[in-house]
């Protein structure tokens, strides 16, 4: 068990509070650092929500009151050189904070991650907060706030919680899903959270660049293993084609690994003529972070991924067959 109430020390300690969260930016981690930041303003804290990477156009209703901020150093690099405390949510590895990270180390600002991502015991964080169990970071958050603060939380802080409980569970389908999740779900609802319009600002709101580049994708898909392991290219020319944006991108793994009978989907997109992302997703019969940490990226046990410094042929090549042999030594485990 987390002792919320010791670890409320640190923050209760600081009096400038800059949240932050992984590059590319999903529900989980927009939604827990919008869910502390109005706590933290209830609590009459100095604290801003900076991340690297622009907001996602489906998170938007996230940001009614203009929190959450692009960090731009010349705008902001003032007020972070009198920050006492950086918290950081569901970040993964470190490095995903990009010029963040620089910006922390050189103001020597102490660092409290909370997330529920596995992470080396030489971490660089002040304050490591994990918990594995944990279906998403917004679950712990909530817990932190329920533990110092009495009675229901403020719908504000229950329309952060529940897009990071929802996304990170897809919507209550995963096998991440627990009674916990579902009795968050419930208070989220007493207190005014309209979940059908949440549902439907991030999950119904395709751009048409998105539904073109779809199109593409599942024309050429390649099937292995018996049609076990599914795989697909995103390259730097369809995404032109289709004039897309990387959030368009989003959850297409997923949406492939719903085809009957695959169990793993991967997805290779190419960021430039020398690095590609990957994204890996299980219906839970193969674990799948095994590879992405070869890769060089880490994740959970159904969900994970990494970013490679290769061209995008060469990623393919390796990623593919890294993933085939992985996924046939598990099979023979399994017979």
């Amino acid at each position: 068990m987390i002792d919320w109430k010791h670890i409320n020390n640190y923050i209760d300690n600081a009096k400038s509070i800059l949240l932050t969260m992984h590059e590319n930016p999903d529900g989980d981690g927009l939604g827990s650092a919008t869910a502390m930041y109005y706590y933290l303003k209830e609590i009459k804290k100095d604290c801003r929500i900076l991340n690297v990477s622009s907001l996602p156009v489906e998170y938007n209703f996230l940001n009614k009151d203009n929190i959450i901020e692009t960090y731009k150093s010349d705008i902001h690099d003032s007020w972070i050189s009198s920050v006492d405390l950086a918290i950081i949510f569901d970040v993964g590895d470190y490095k995903r904070i990009r010029d963040l990270k620089t910006r922390i180390k050189e103001n020597n600002i102490k660092t409290l991650n909370i997330d529920h991502h596995p992470h080396p015991k030489d971490h660089p964080f002040t304050y490591n907060i994990v918990d594995l169990k944990a279906a998403s970071t917004g679950d712990m958050v909530y817990d932190y706030i329920k533990s110092v603060r009495n009675g229901k939380i403020s719908k504000l802080m229950a329309e952060g919680i529940y897009t990071a409980v929802m996304t990170d569970t897809g919507c209550f389908r995963y096998s991440n899903t627990n009674t916990h999740c579902h009795d968050i779900a419930i208070e989220c609802i007493e207190v005014g959270v309209n979940t059908t319009n949440i549902y439907q600002l991030i999950y119904e709101s395709s751009s048409q660049s998105r539904i073109l580049l779809l199109g593409n994708i599942l024309r050429n898909i390649h099937y292995e293993l018996d049609g076990e392991f599914a795989w697909f290219v995103v390259d730097k020319n369809m995404m032109s084609s289709a004039k897309a944006s990387k959030a368009d991108v989003e959850g297409f793994s997923d949406f492939v690994r719903t085809i009957r009978g695959v169990e793993v989907s991967m997805m290779i997109m190419q960021i430039d003529e020398s690095s590609c992302r990957l994204n890996f997703r299980s219906t839970g019969k193969y674990i799948i972070n095994g590879v992405a940490v070869e890769l060089g990226g880490g994740g959970h046990k159904f969900a994970s991924g990494a970013v490679i410094h290769d061209s995008l042929e060469s990623v393919v090549n390796n990623s593919v067959e890294i993933m085939k042999k992985s996924l046939l030594q598990q099979r023979s485990e399994l017979t």
